[in-house]
């Protein structure tokens, strides 16, 4: 995760609604054992044909455009299966946010862990948005201030919102595990006391292996 304030970009939709994960990201490109090498994969049954050939009636296979780096979705945004490998193929790809009207729940806090933004806006603000790049017949400029929860385009400012530990986390840069450590002290202390009232379950692990051990 980096620090993240503001994402300056160019928008443009995808017009489907409840587009679920497995049209992000095919269960074919999910045979690696790591983040890498998933752009291929990234809306594959919309980019290619039968036989591998880039469709060119798709947008994000014209040219104009390649600059794409924040889409407008329609409403239920990655919904299907839990499968982390469509937020890490959207970033590979070059995505930056997504906007929707709304985002299945576990591709949302997939998404937000990894950094990348997803927005939600009334359906009416997103309808704008998507007409406003279909009047433009290009991505629109767009400009999504973190820091003040605003959504800026030539003709339209929205505002959003979202949880404050989801916009500390991108404010500071930091993930599920990094803001969870800003807790140290807390947990420190917490576990003090834990073991101060009940000390039988300290390093509890550790003295029942020990206690194994000595039997053999």
């Amino acid at each position: 995760m980096h620090k993240q304030s503001n994402i300056s970009g160019h928008a443009a939709p995808l017009r489907i609604a409840n587009f679920d994960t497995d049209q992000v990201m095919p269960k074919q490109f999910l045979r690696g054992i790591d983040k890498s090498g998933l752009t291929e994969g990234l809306f594959y049954d919309l980019r290619f044909d039968e036989n591998g050939k880039a469709k060119p009636d798709f947008f994000l296979n014209q040219a104009a455009y390649a600059s794409t780096d924040v889409l407008i979705a329609g409403p239920n945004y990655g919904c299907g299966s839990s499968r982390e490998h469509a937020v890490w193929g959207m970033q590979q790809f070059g995505f930056k946010a997504v906007i929707a009207s709304s985002f299945a729940e576990i591709f949302y806090s997939n998404a937000m862990g990894n950094g990348l933004l997803l927005v939600v806006l009334p359906e009416d603000e997103v309808q704008a948005l998507m007409k406003e790049a279909d009047d433009n017949s290009a991505p629109i400029s767009i400009d999504i201030d973190i820091k003040n929860l605003t959504v800026h385009t030539q003709k339209h400012e929205f505002k959003f919102t979202m949880s404050a530990r989801h916009h500390r986390m991108f404010l500071e840069g930091l993930d599920v595990i990094g803001l969870t450590l800003k807790y140290q002290s807390q947990i420190n202390a917490f576990s003090q006391q834990h073991w101060k009232a009940q000390p039988w379950v300290k390093d509890i692990a550790r003295v029942t292996t020990d206690r194994l051990n000595s039997l053999r």
